[in-house]
């Protein structure tokens, strides 16, 4: 029965529909008039209309999927002021350029924080006050503040939008204690709205996370699929010539506008120097920056004044450049969410996009290091955090399987057709026995423990922990003792991209048998498993690299006519040949096919000094014979170094010029004296003359270095090994000799 006076529902629905349309006119006109787009993107138009209905709304798109809009377009046509909560200066500005810059009055969106002067700042609340201004941009640490809040009471807010919601979480990968604050501050303002949380990259952990800490367990979920089809996703062994490596790869990608991540503003500043070195367009981009120099950096980078931004992670977040056609990673970030939003900042346009990542398990150490000294909880999930990154790494399961399996998603595809692992894949081998045996061992263990503890059982390794639990007494214990703990590690990992296993959400890493494990266990099929990448031994995978290329790429004719031409000015000079150049010099010359004074100077260990002083022969002799057999040079690829420009060497240089102690030129630079023997021969290596006599005749027998001197004089090598057989270890010491070399070496050869 119908009460008095109440609609019916018919006339509900009526007046329903006519809203709907009226909406729906106001939603289009917008969208064309202000954005200039005729139909919305993916949940896009789902999105918004859940903001305009005033429910809460949590919004997990990927990078590209056009979040932006999800709060700007709402917040245009709802009375009062948005407020977005956004947690770097940058993006505020890029985000306030963005939506004036669509036609829009200037005072329409505003951003306040602390870039901003006591006047600019009046005259932003002066906008809202009138109620001009329909979006508001500002940092956590800024609606914290008490006369803030006191503001914001007094204004109409429309909602509120938490950008970058995963912020909020501590297995975020961009964790801001400022944004658990956030609700309280919310209730404080005491305005009853919306609140739209968007962010690019969420785990179901870090979905759970941001929901119960913005009081939002009722939104409404909107969960766009993380696959970005036109990704290439690579992982390269990350060796010694990395910034070589990098810079050839942007030389091949010439004129494209790319992003390099380092983790370290060190790292930012010597890779920016050694792009601009080599004629590539590259500014740095880091915290250590001030706000003006990072804003002109960004800004040139937008309007395409260069190319390259190398930068720390601090970069990119939420910045719209659509045609960014690769990123690299230096080093590899410190978890899977970082890796796949920096990643998602190339091909936002759906063209083409290029992710290549270096990876060395040495950098993940160096990473564990730095966590020692916090406390055991965040210790706790930035190890689980990094353990996916290099799960991830090793693996040679399909990339995008891989990363879309971390997101909660699954990918169906048998072969991508876009990574490495799927490009060239791996032999697969029947793993039905190696799952078996794993979900049988969780099981044992009552489904309480992670997965280091679960391949000790397996490997049956009597650890204290497994002693106290007496889980060596299981039936499982040391029944995959006859393979190894990468091995098991694989395994695991892919039972769980395979669904059989799960990771406890509340405790994150403590491993669990899904119901698919269980029937699999019933009726236990085939299932094909592929052998992790093997980064353990990065050394000898590089020199194995190493010498293959230079093998393989090496013109051997021209390297033995360089290899006579060198003996012969050796007689010259009554000289060994090493002196004159070292054989890795010779073969670049044999790779690259320099024929300038310049271009010789980019060879491997050759310095402008020692260009100078032998190189006319050497170029006359490589000019002949390119000409002769119409090669076509590689130069434009060459690698010019920056070593001799390098703060160290020029520091190294000038003290010893003043004769310090050698001892206290490596204390300065935070050198061990091996280092700073290192760094000594690279300089004289290079051509360039240091005496160094001043330290030698006070630490080193003056009968001891001319036996030195006479042994090199003679020797067909330079080999330190062979100079301590020849004049014995008892005798002489390695330190020793490595120093009287560099002495003859820049006596004799520089």
């Amino acid at each position: 029965m119908t009460r008095v006076g109440a609609p019916t529902k018919v006339e509900n629905k009526s007046r329903q529909n006519m809203g709907l349309k009226k909406d729906e006119h106001k939603l289009f006109e917008v969208l064309k008039r202000v954005f200039g787009y005729d139909s919305f993107k993916g949940n896009q138009e789902a999105i918004i209309r859940s903001v305009l209905a005033d429910k809460d709304t949590f919004v997990i798109m990927p990078t590209g999927g056009g979040k932006s809009l999800c709060y700007q377009l709402p917040a245009l046509i709802k009375p009062g002021t948005a407020i977005v909560v956004s947690p770097l200066i940058a993006l505020m500005k890029n985000q306030v350029d963005s939506i004036r810059s669509f036609g829009t009055e200037n005072n329409v969106a505003h951003f306040m924080n602390s870039s901003l002067t006591k006047l600019e700042i009046a005259q932003v609340k002066q906008d809202i006050l009138e109620g001009q201004t329909k979006l508001l941009y500002v940092a956590p640490e800024t609606i914290t503040k008490e006369e803030n809040i006191e503001f914001l009471k007094n204004i109409e807010i429309s909602f509120y939008a938490i950008d970058e919601a995963h912020c909020i979480s501590e297995w975020g990968h961009d964790f801001r204690p400022e944004y658990r604050r956030l609700r309280p501050i919310i209730d404080a303002i005491g305005q009853k709205v919306p609140v739209i949380a968007l962010t690019a990259t969420a785990t179901p952990k870090v979905q759970q996370d941001i929901q119960k800490n913005l009081n939002m367990l009722d939104a409404q979920v909107f969960l766009s699929s993380f696959n970005r089809p036109n990704l290439y996703y690579e992982v390269r062994s990350k060796s010694k010539n990395v910034t070589k490596d990098i810079i050839k790869y942007i030389k091949g990608h010439q004129g494209k506008s790319g992003i390099v991540y380092c983790l370290s503003r060190k790292k930012v500043e010597e890779l920016t120097e050694s792009l601009v070195v080599n004629g590539i367009k590259a500014l740095p981009y880091h915290a250590g920056l001030d706000a003006a120099t990072r804003r002109q950096n960004q800004d040139r980078f937008l309007m395409e004044e260069v190319d390259i931004i190398v930068a720390t992670i601090a970069f990119g977040m939420g910045i719209d450049k659509p045609d960014v056609r690769f990123v690299i990673h230096h080093d590899m970030p410190k978890s899977l969410e970082g890796y796949y939003q920096e990643t998602g900042r190339s091909g936002r346009d759906d063209g083409e996009g290029n992710c290549i990542a270096f990876y060395s398990y040495d950098d993940i150490q160096k990473l564990e290091k730095f966590l020692k000294g916090k406390p055991v909880a965040e210790q706790e999930i930035a190890k689980q955090l990094l353990m996916e990154t290099v799960s991830y790494s090793e693996s040679s399961v399909c990339r995008r399987k891989q990363l879309l399996h971390y997101f909660g998603e699954i990918y169906t595809e048998d072969n991508c057709q876009n990574c490495d692992n799927c490009m060239h894949p791996r032999k697969k081998f029947e793993g039905k026995q190696y799952v078996q045996l794993v979900l049988e061992t969780v099981l044992a263990v009552k489904q309480q423990f992670k997965n280091k503890h679960l391949i000790n059982i397996i490997l049956g390794k009597s650890a204290a922990t497994i002693k106290s639990y007496k889980h060596n007494k299981l039936e499982v214990f040391g029944k995959g003792a006859d393979r190894d703990e990468k091995f098991w590690n694989a395994v695991i990992r892919q039972t769980l991209i395979e669904r059989l296993l799960t990771k406890d959400i509340e405790n994150y890493g403590i491993l669990k048998v899904s119901p698919e494990g269980l029937n699999f266990l019933k009726s236990p099929y085939s299932v094909m498993l592929v052998d992790d990448h093997d980064f353990e031994n990065p050394e000898e995978e590089e020199l194995f690299e190493a010498l293959g290329s230079k093998s393989s790429t090496a013109d051997k004719t021209l390297f033995a006519l360089l290899k006579d031409l060198r003996k012969e000015i050796a007689r010259k000079e009554k000289l060994p040949p090493f002196v004159i150049f070292q054989d890795p010099s010779l073969e670049d010359m044999a790779i690259q096919y320099p024929v300038t004074i310049e271009e010789l100077k980019q060879i491997t260990g050759v310095g402008s000094g020692k260009a100078l002083k032998y190189g006319k022969p050497f170029l006359a002799l490589i000019k002949e014979y390119v000409e002769e057999n119409e090669i076509i040079r590689p130069m434009d690829m060459v690698v010019k170094s920056v070593v001799n420009k390098s703060g160290i060497k020029v520091f190294i240089i000038q003290s010893i010029d003043r004769k310090v102690a050698l001892e206290d030129i490596a204390l300065a630079k935070n050198l061990n004296f091996d280092e700073l023997i290192t760094e000594m021969e690279s300089i004289v290596g290079a051509g360039t003359k240091i005496d160094i006599k001043y330290y030698i005749d006070e630490y080193i027998d003056p009968y001891h270095q001319e036996e030195i001197f006479e042994f090199f004089r003679k020797a067909e090598t330079d080999s330190i090994e062979d100079a301590l057989r020849e004049l014995g270890e008892d005798e002489f010491t390695e330190e020793e000799i490595r120093l009287m070399r560099i002495q003859f070496m820049s006596e004799l050869g520089n």
